[in-house]
């Protein structure tokens, strides 16, 4: 962990990198140690999730099975996931974490976020529209910044209520405005260019839709404002975490299971392959439901439905509680743990290196690519991100950005 010139701490949120007031990241009775290694542990959850991310996107294709298969499959949906609650837990940090920042601190924060959230939509239209064969995420960070900005001030029981709320209530609406979506067929001004992410696809058809991807984003906001240094908080996230998984990975289990006609239907109305269509309920190998209303009671990644947020919420609480209990309880895990610390640090700039890679190296089919791809990839951000931490306080990108956000300073 870093402490810039100003006094802040470099803590990058999901995808870019963030300057965090240090006062503002723990509660006055915390101690320095205990700050340190909370946040030190929220890098190497990013880190975790960037490695996530470049296994997703470079690595095997996990429906080719055997233990290779078996190893990718979790990355799928859930790195994606972990950067999104991460993201939220940053715009906490930003704003102001135990107590939201008041006047002319607080403007200055909410512009930073401002500013930061359109950077990340224009640089993500930007990589969408190089053709790479990535589905970008970082333009739909942008917007879910935008969106959630509002809800800053909340405390962490009301950001949960939203959460919660969100994932109940938004996969349904998403499901309803797709299938008016796809019979009105829209080609208007929204939808301009074709091939960049225009306003529909950021909300309802792309890869990563805001309307339910959301939750993800306001939970990470409640936990962030919970005291992480202390045993009883962690406790009760873990238990939360696991029941969470439980709820949305078991409750799609018995659902597909005990409602008459569920598996058939997804077979017959799905797309994939009808007959590993039992997976549905926590992997994507069977392919993705296609309209048919069945579809709702999975929990396969990037399904959007209840089931699968909660989920993945579940695992983005327990890989985030694990990580900063190891860094605290640890200190030698916090010595070998320090490439992937490196790398959680500079999450933007990792993010687009391998989109630059993959477009240099032409690869046309994610996931598909042998295992010493990834290897390669995974050597290469990890050696750039340790050797560039030695001598900078953040990466290329994340220094981009920082500059980017000055003309907030000017806000009185």
């Amino acid at each position: 962990m870093t402490q810039n010139a100003d006094g802040t701490v470099a803590v990058p949120p999901g995808a870019p990198s963030t300057a965090v007031p240090a006062c503002a990241t723990s509660a006055p009775t915390e101690t320095k140690s205990s700050q340190v290694g909370r946040l030190i542990g929220v890098d190497l959850a990013r880190g975790l999730a960037v490695f996530g991310m470049y296994a997703t996107h470079v690595g095997p294709d996990p429906s080719e099975g055997g233990t290779t298969g078996f190893v990718m499959e979790p990355a799928h949906g859930r790195a994606s996931a972990l950067f999104a609650f991460l993201a939220g837990f940053s715009i906490i940090l930003m704003t102001g974490r135990r107590a939201p920042k008041t006047g002319r601190a607080g403007r200055q924060a909410v512009a930073k976020v401002v500013i930061r959230a359109l950077v990340l939509l224009a640089v993500g239209t930007a990589l969408t529209l190089s053709g790479t064969p990535v589905e970008v995420i970082l333009a739909f960070y942008g917007l879910y910044f935008l969106i959630v900005l509002p809800l800053h001030r909340l405390g962490a029981r009301s950001l949960a209520v939203v959460a919660a709320a969100g994932a109940l209530v938004l996969p349904q609406v998403l499901y309803l405005v797709q299938r008016v979506l796809e019979e009105s067929d829209p080609g208007g001004v929204w939808s301009w260019p074709a091939d960049a992410d225009g306003f529909l696809s950021l909300m309802f058809t792309g890869s990563y839709p805001a309307l339910t991807w959301i939750p993800f984003v306001v939970a990470g906001m409640a936990v962030a404002r919970l005291d992480l240094a202390a045993t009883a908080v962690r406790l009760r996230l873990t238990i939360t975490g696991a029941g969470l998984v439980v709820l949305g990975h078991g409750g799609s289990f018995l659902a597909l299971h005990l409602v008459p006609g569920a598996l058939k239907s997804l077979a017959e109305g799905g797309w994939g392959d009808p007959g590993s269509v039992g997976s549905a309920w926590w992997s994507d190998t069977w392919g993705y439901p296609d309209g048919t209303p069945a579809g709702l009671l999975v929990a396969s990644p990037h399904s959007e439905t209840t089931l699968s947020i909660l989920g993945n919420t579940g695992v983005a609480i327990a890989v985030l509680v694990v990580c900063v209990a190891a860094i605290d309880g640890f200190p030698r895990l916090h010595r070998l743990a320090r490439p992937v610390i490196a790398v959680g640090t500079m999450s933007l700039t990792a993010y687009v290196f391998h989109i630059v890679g993959v477009h240099l190296l032409g690869i046309e089919e994610l996931p598909g690519s042998p295992l010493h791809v990834l290897l390669g990839f995974l050597a290469a951000v990890t050696v750039f991100a340790t050797l560039t931490s030695r001598f900078f306080r953040r990466g290329p990108l994340e220094w981009v950005l920082g500059k980017a956000t000055k003309p907030a300073e000017l806000i009185r």
